[in-house]
Parts: structure tokens; sequence; C-alpha cells
């Protein structure tokens, strides 16, 4: 019995990754070289209004928004699994308030888990190394690179562009459906050429 259950959580497992790398191959995912000033599109307009709706509902995230080098939004990530779970989701990076290039986040899960479920999120950059570490690389996971810190409820009362003295924040927001559990830790994101 145990043996069957191994089994089919490897096979769910690789599915699953199998998937994943195909949404990769098909977008594109780090094929594009660093770029500035790109132009508007339906993405960037979608992550702009949700960097808006996300500042005037939390008063850090706006505070944060004044000092950073470089803010990365995430408007619309889904996350879906059973046992085995994947996520994927396309983001613009803004630098002076303008477009700096375009972003996927993805990665795969296994465990206990089921559900569908969508969300945003942000990253705030607050230092020149944070945001060189994301332009000089392919890819980055989150966990690995710059520190983060995910700002909650309580956290986020007290934070000012004065008190911010991590790398980057991150602001997870319009979480909509069931799913037990959101995090950042494991993403994966990548520039890619839109």
């Amino acid at each position: 019995m145990k043996t069957k259950l191994q089994m089919s959580l490897m096979i769910g497992v690789a599915a699953a990754a199998a998937v994943f790398l195909t949404g990769c191959a098909t977008s594109g995912m780090g094929d594009a070289p660093p770029s500035h000033n790109r132009p508007e599109t339906s993405l960037s307009a979608e992550a702009r209004a949700a960097l808006a709706k996300l500042t005037a509902d939390v008063p850090a995230a706006a505070s944060l928004a004044q000092g950073a080098r470089g803010i990365l939004v995430f408007p619309g990530v889904t996350k879906g699994g059973f046992i085995v779970g994947a996520f994927h989701g396309e983001g613009v990076m803004f630098k002076q308030g303008k477009v700096h290039g375009y972003y996927d986040t993805g990665g795969a899960s296994y465990g206990l888990q089921a559900g569908l479920q969508n969300y945003g999120y942000a990253l705030f950059f607050m230092s020149d190394s944070a945001l060189q570490y994301v332009d000089n690389t392919d890819g980055w996971e989150i966990g690995m690179g710059p520190s983060i810190v995910i700002v909650d409820a309580g956290m986020g009362k007290n934070l000012t562009s004065t008190t911010a003295k991590k790398d980057v924040y991150g602001f997870i927001f319009d979480q909509k459906g069931l799913m037990a559990g959101i995090g950042l830790q494991g993403s994966k994101i990548v520039r890619v050429d839109r």
C-alpha cells in the first residue's frame, strides 16, 4: 500500500513538473535581455492598477513605494493542486514609475494540499544591490538571493520607508479561492520577453 502511494506521488510530481516546464518553454522564460522603458501592455496596465489599489489600501505599501528602487508586481497568480500543486503568474517591474521589464513566476509543490486559488503579490526593492541582483540573473528563487520580508497586517502598521531596513518587502493581495496556505518561498522569478 505504501509503495502504491509513493508511486502515485512520484507520478503526480513528474506530471506537475512536466506541465510547469512546458509552460516555461512556451512562455519564453529566461529569453529576454535586460531592457529599459518597455512599452505599456495590458499586463502592465493591470499591474499598475493593482499597485495603485495596494498603495491606496495599505499605508505601509504606499510608504515603501516612495523609497523603492523598483517594484515588481504580479497582479494575478493562479495556484492549484491536489497533493501535487503548481502555480504561475505574469508580472511587471516598475522603476521610477516606468515599465522596466516583464517577468514570470511559477513553481511546483507536493504535500497535503487541495484547492484552487488566485492572488497577487508585489515586491518592493529597497536597495540598489537587490535590484541589481534581479537585473543580473537569468532567474532567481525567493529564499535565495536578496532577503525578503513578507509584510502582514501587524507589521505593516509600524513600517515606513525610514524603518524599512531589509532589501525587499513583499505584500500578498487579492486572495480568492480555497487553498490551505499561501507563501512565496520557492517561487521562481524569471525575466521574459513580451
